[in-house]
């Protein structure tokens, strides 16, 4: 009974950024347990490579052109993934960027605004038309991912932009979850740690940043990618059905201190 909770067959998945890094273990996830998987990624090369280290596995998805600051593009895609799929069940909004270590003070319009784009925008552009198909159809699950920087300030690195557009996106989170969980819609969202990704490789050539994210975090570690696709999993899975406006915290008990 409980373990069939995770399955997912028969469901259509979406994860943007899905072609490398946590979005691509997210996509692998998902379809492990039976899905469909949609990568939708504005970069052409990069989902090719996703599906190509899939299909290593003897797993498979399909890929969209989305870029998820162009809210027009977002309901294009959605119009054709569910005439081809005929629906959608799930949406992971993996899409986002860091820039990191600007402090405040110099950060550039520029600077500010792509990371807000991205970040927040994008999230909510397919939160809006994913959303909107799914509550047209009584049901569907959305997983964003937020960050334990959502929750604290991180060090020593400056990123008040991108730590804000994660603060936003935990509030969007719980904000739909209210306004759409009577309609069939659940979302949650999953708040890494550090995870060990291309994003964070330069903390490779900084020992006294990586020191202090170690000595920050209980388990003295970084996160694994397949570490967070397992939540994201579980979030968009029925064995979650009771929970929405959930943000859950996958950080190695970072946030604990």
């Amino acid at each position: 009974m409980y373990l069939d909770k995770f399955k997912l067959d028969g469901h259509v998945a979406v994860v943007t950024g899905g072609g490398r890094a946590i979005g691509l273990a997210i996509v692998e996830a998902l379809a492990e347990a039976g899905a469909k998987v949609v990568i939708a990624d504005h970069d052409e090369a990069v989902a090719a490579e996703g599906i190509a280290a899939l299909r290593a596995k003897g797993l498979d998805a399909e890929s969209v052109l989305m870029d998820v600051t162009d809210s027009a593009r977002v309901d294009a895609v959605v119009e054709e993934l569910a005439a081809r799929h005929g629906k959608i069940d799930i949406l992971v909004n993996n899409a986002g960027i860091a820039r990191s270590q600007t402090p405040a003070e110099t950060v550039a319009d520029e600077h500010w605004l792509n990371v807000i784009d991205v970040n927040l925008n994008g999230t909510f552009w397919c939160c809006r038309a994913f959303g909107r198909h799914m509550l047209a159809n009584g049901s569907g699950a959305i997983v964003n991912v937020g960050s334990m920087s959502g929750f604290i300030v991180n060090k020593p690195q400056a990123q008040a932009y991108y730590n804000a557009s994660k603060a936003a996106v935990h509030h969007l989170t719980k904000s739909l979850a209210a306004e759409w969980g009577a309609r069939g819609v659940r979302v949650n969202a999953v708040a890494p740690t550090y995870i060990a990704t291309p994003l964070n490789a330069f903390v490779k050539e900084d020992p006294e940043m990586y020191k202090a994210w170690i000595d920050g975090t209980p388990m003295a570690r970084l996160g694994e990618v397949d570490e967070i696709a397992s939540v994201a999993l579980f979030l968009a899975s029925p064995a979650a059905s009771l929970m929405t406006g959930s943000i859950v915290l996958a950080d190695g008990g970072y946030t604990c201190w």
